[in-house]
């Protein structure tokens, strides 16, 4: 084993942590209003778990050093393709959810392609280290696409349109970040606008009705238009300071479908107001302000992709959650870092600042 110099312990990102700390005091509140007309603390429960599970894996990825992991990117990269085959020939949650997302072992279930995102992150920083000097030549750009294409289209196989928009945004961030010429993003662009009319006939009635009620919330107030028009009222009615703690009509009443998930900030909107939404947004900016500041200051390219990378996936889930619930953004089912309840979600999330504060602490590498 090895231990780490007490000199290291200085570059360890404090506030980095406190964030996270706060936002999950922040999040485990909201949860609770969310589900207290439930009278069932199940909910409070698991996210504390998963939270403590959470916090371990931080102080175990602290004291590793970061670049075990990178060494690890081919079978990491192998685990995550066998679990989305997986879920693709044994997933379940189609009924409630709208996609067949989770496998269970016994009476446990959880989110492959949550964890998938890590891994994915990890092994295409690696990659790009390792053809850092030749990013740009076309034999590297086909391996990327090959390797990095294949785990979106299984997830697009649940299907799972949310959760492969995740992935295309930060691997396009990283990418970015690598110094990939902006032509192939042009070319990619103009690609993306060729195959719209090929994405809108395999998306599903659902999903196109969810693209049409963000175009006119108003046209089925009671059935796809519901969540959206329910989430503007609540966020509408806290106004500047809310209507209290726990104290929310559209929450208490359960007017807001599946407010502990994917509409939590709709509750943070209706019962702490303005003030409260911005106090998370502000949350928010420091943990993506720190992640950049540590990718800058990187001590290798692996290190500073990995940050990228995740900086990126929360950006878009913070972007699009809120975006959503206010109605800017479609409603595609993506949770809000470290509010939204989900064991697996919140797990992987302190996973990823597990590796971010390990990079910060071992810029100055270990004693073996």
């Amino acid at each position: 084993m090895f231990n780490l110099k007490r000199k290291a312990f200085k570059n360890f990102d404090f506030i980095l942590f406190t964030t996270v700390l706060l936002l999950f005091i922040y999040g485990i509140i909201m949860i609770r209003s969310a589900t207290l007309s439930f009278e069932n603390d199940r909910y409070v429960r698991v996210q504390t778990i998963s939270t403590i599970l959470g916090f371990i894996s931080i102080l175990i990825l602290v004291l590793m050093d970061y670049q075990i992991i990178g060494k690890l990117y081919i079978p990491i990269y192998i685990v995550s393709i066998l679990l989305l085959v997986a879920v693709v020939l044994f997933g379940t949650g189609e009924e409630q959810w709208g996609a067949n997302s989770w496998l269970y072992i016994g009476s446990f279930g959880f989110q492959p392609s949550e964890i998938c995102k890590v891994g994915i992150i990890i092994f295409l920083a690696k990659l790009i280290e390792n053809n850092k000097s030749k990013i740009n030549e076309p034999s590297t750009i086909l391996k990327i696409l090959a390797s990095c294409g294949l785990p979106i289209l299984l997830i697009l196989m649940q299907p799972d349109l949310g959760t492969a928009i995740v992935f295309v945004f930060f691997i396009v961030a990283m990418l970015f970040a690598a110094g990939l010429n902006l032509r192939y993003f042009g070319y990619a662009f103009l690609a993306g606008i060729a195959s719209l009319p090929v994405i809108w006939l395999k998306l599903d009635d659902y999903q196109k009705k969810r693209i049409f009620s963000f175009l006119n919330p108003e046209s089925d107030l009671s059935g796809s238009g519901y969540q959206a028009m329910q989430s503007k009222i609540a966020i509408g009615s806290g106004k500047i300071f809310g209507r209290g703690l726990f104290e929310g009509v559209q929450t208490q009443y359960n007017y807001i479908p599946e407010k502990q998930t994917d509409f939590i900030f709709a509750v943070v909107g209706e019962e702490l107001g303005l003030i409260g939404g911005l106090a998370l947004i502000i949350l928010y900016f420091i943990l993506l302000y720190r992640l950049i500041k540590l990718a800058k200051n990187s001590k290798d390219i692996f290190g500073s992709m990995v940050l990228v990378g995740f900086a990126a996936m929360f950006l878009f889930h913070i972007w699009e959650n809120i975006g959503m619930t206010i109605g800017l953004m479609p409603i595609t089912g993506i949770p809000l870092p470290f509010m939204s309840y989900g064991g697996t979600f919140q797990l992987v999330n302190l996973l990823c600042i597990g590796i971010a504060l390990s990079i910060s602490v071992h810029k100055e590498g270990l004693n073996f």
